[in-house]
């Protein structure tokens, strides 16, 4: 009984929908707020998810916990985890609209993502960038410390 009691636990985290305010802006997990115009426009077009289709960027917001970042209800931003809620994540798809940027809004996101209660018991975090370094060592992020013990398997034609 153990079992199932922290199994329903950790499916009641997943879909708990929680708001964070700093002024006029709105950080939320409240997946029913999120745009899919804006963020498969953003994404669709990133170096990172170059043509991702509609139906896939629609699967990963189902299967993620995402933050959302509004000014006024409008979407300028957003982030996703992907996570056992136990182990583990992979901190995918970070963006702000280029117009909202130089605000430090990337940094309040990175804070609230990483201090998110649910997501504190995490040994490991990952996360892939070819341009934002600087602001993922802010947070304790690093290079790979041993690439050796990692392997990936990328189908770039899916």
């Amino acid at each position: 009984m153990q079992i199932c009691a922290n199994s329903w636990q950790v499916l009641k985290f997943k879909y708990m929908k929680r708001n964070f305010r700093k002024g006029q802006y709105l950080i939320s997990t409240d997946k029913s707020k999120l745009d899919i115009k804006v963020i498969h426009g953003f994404l669709s077009n990133s170096y990172w998810a170059k043509n991702r289709s509609l139906k896939t960027s629609k699967l990963t917001l189902k299967n993620s916990l995402c933050f959302g970042l509004y000014l006024k209800n409008k979407q300028i931003g957003f982030a996703r985890v992907i996570t056992d809620y136990a182990t583990f994540a992979y901190l995918a798809d970070v963006f702000i609209l280029e117009e909202h940027s130089g605000k430090g809004l990337s940094k309040w996101l990175m804070e609230v993502i990483l201090t998110y209660s649910e997501l504190q018991n995490l040994r490991r975090w990952f996360l892939a960038t070819k341009d934002a370094h600087g602001l993922y060592e802010k947070f304790g992020f690093t290079s790979l410390k041993e690439p050796k013990k990692l392997m990936e398997m990328f189908r770039k034609d899916l």
